[in-house]
């Protein structure tokens, strides 16, 4: 099992290098049970991003938009509505049985320097087949945990697996979405100024579909894919 350590400015920046990372060093993985039942590329890798603030929070290739991911840190994430269908949502299982969310905030609020403010998405009955009847997929991302230093709200993270192309980048700019809403309670509760700090997420399985692979070969060879267009021309 191969681990990577990225590092990346922003958002957009962690999505181009993870992807290139992946397609360049990564395991060949086939899928025997999940949501895909495919062949993959992956990694066991770390990304660490410095200014997950910084706008555009959507690289300009990404396969989703900020209505999207906007709707996204609202309604699965913030309040957490379930769709028909759906066993859970992140938002779901952050407020329910217990508002986590709000614990957390108040938590801060109080001391800024607790060290103990997790906040927990996975639960021990994810590894059952089936839920309330249902098929059901556990959790991708399973915990949130958050750190107030120097002014600024940390947040480490993991995903038990992550789509490196079109999850990981409307993951990461919901979360900071969210992340933004979360610390702008804490301020008016505390009169602080704090802001979001750096993004720091584990996952043991970062992965890209093989249906992806022309897309994302393209992608991260520019150039080559316009020498190919050029000669395709002058045939």
């Amino acid at each position: 099992m191969r681990y990577e350590h990225i590092k990346a400015f922003d958002i957009p920046d962690g999505w181009y290098k993870t992807i290139e990372r992946i397609w360049t060093k990564g395991d060949s993985f086939y899928v025997g049970y999940g949501s895909e039942v495919t062949e993959t590329k992956k990694l066991n890798l770390t990304l660490e991003i410095e200014n997950p603030h910084i706008r555009p929070l959507i690289a300009d290739k990404a396969p989703c938009d900020m209505k999207y991911v906007t709707s996204y840190a609202l309604q699965y994430l913030w309040l957490g509505e379930k769709a028909e269908g759906e066993t859970y949502t992140y938002g779901g299982r952050l407020r329910e049985p217990i508002d986590q969310v709000e614990l957390a905030i108040q938590r801060l609020a109080d001391e800024p320097r607790d060290r103990q403010v997790t906040m927990l998405i996975r639960r021990p009955e994810d590894l059952l087949k089936e839920l309330a009847g249902m098929k059901h997929e556990p959790p991708c991302l399973t915990i949130l945990d958050l750190e107030i230093h120097e002014g600024k709200l940390h947040t480490t993270g993991y995903f038990r697996s992550w789509d490196g192309y079109a999850g990981l980048p409307a993951n990461l700019a919901g979360i900071q979405i969210f992340l933004e809403a979360f610390v702008n309670e804490v301020n008016k509760r505390s009169g602080q100024h704090y802001s979001t700090g750096k993004m720091v997420f584990h996952c043991k399985n970062c992965h890209i579909y093989s249906r992806l692979d022309k897309i994302v070969d393209e992608l991260i060879k520019p150039e080559e894919d316009a020498r190919r267009q050029l000669a395709k021309k002058k045939e």
